[in-house]
């Protein structure tokens, strides 16, 4: 599976009318990776101990998307579409799917992160918004200069459990629009 598949999806399939919250995102995104992956298994919420992962060493449990056949495990999705604001939260989740993809890379071919925004106030570096401390990775829109998200994430709240881990890798986040959603957003990155 390639990022030009998930792309094609972004750009003729998403609209108002059929996406409307993350659950929306990753069952219309499922069927049509379904309706363009005939031999292979795509499924939801898989718990990650059916592929042979302790369970115990892992940031989360379920992937949101895995496509696989007998022979190969081909590729796992990480979906994001906030809805309710909660900013910094967000933000630190997206980071946390982010690391939860480069612990799955040992087993799968590919490993995507998909994030989806129709609020400025994720991406905009416009304005009087904050682009300090883990803003700033987010709120890159129009900026020639985006920084890289990697190392050390802490969650900015500091009110519960899973307060920090490490990316290893290097990502940057650029924004591209979705064709005929004004105001929608999209990231995606290959882990």
């Amino acid at each position: 599976m390639t990022k030009i598949l998930l792309q094609t999806f972004l750009n003729t399939k998403v609209s108002k009318d059929n996406i409307y919250n993350e659950f929306s995102l990753q069952h219309e995104l499922g069927i049509f990776l379904r309706e363009n992956l005939k031999n292979q298994k795509v499924e939801f919420e898989r718990n990650i101990s059916f592929f042979d992962f302790a369970k115990d060493d892992f940031v989360k449990k379920e992937i949101d998307i895995c496509v696989y056949d007998k022979n190969k495990n081909i590729c796992t999705i990480e979906l994001k579409f906030p809805r309710n604001g909660q900013y910094p939260e967000q933000m630190f989740s997206f980071c946390k799917d982010i690391k939860f993809l480069e612990q799955l890379k040992s087993k799968f071919e590919k490993c995507y992160f998909l994030l989806i925004v129709d609020d400025k106030n994720f991406y905009s570096s416009q304005d009087d918004l904050s682009k300090d401390g883990i803003y700033k990775y987010f709120r890159t829109q129009n900026l020639s200069n985006i920084p890289t998200l990697t190392g050390h994430i802490e969650k900015p709240t500091k009110n519960s459990s899973s307060k920090e881990f490490t990316l290893t890798g290097n990502y940057k986040i650029v924004w591209e629009n979705i064709p005929n959603v004004q105001d929608w957003k999209y990231c995606l990155l290959e882990i």
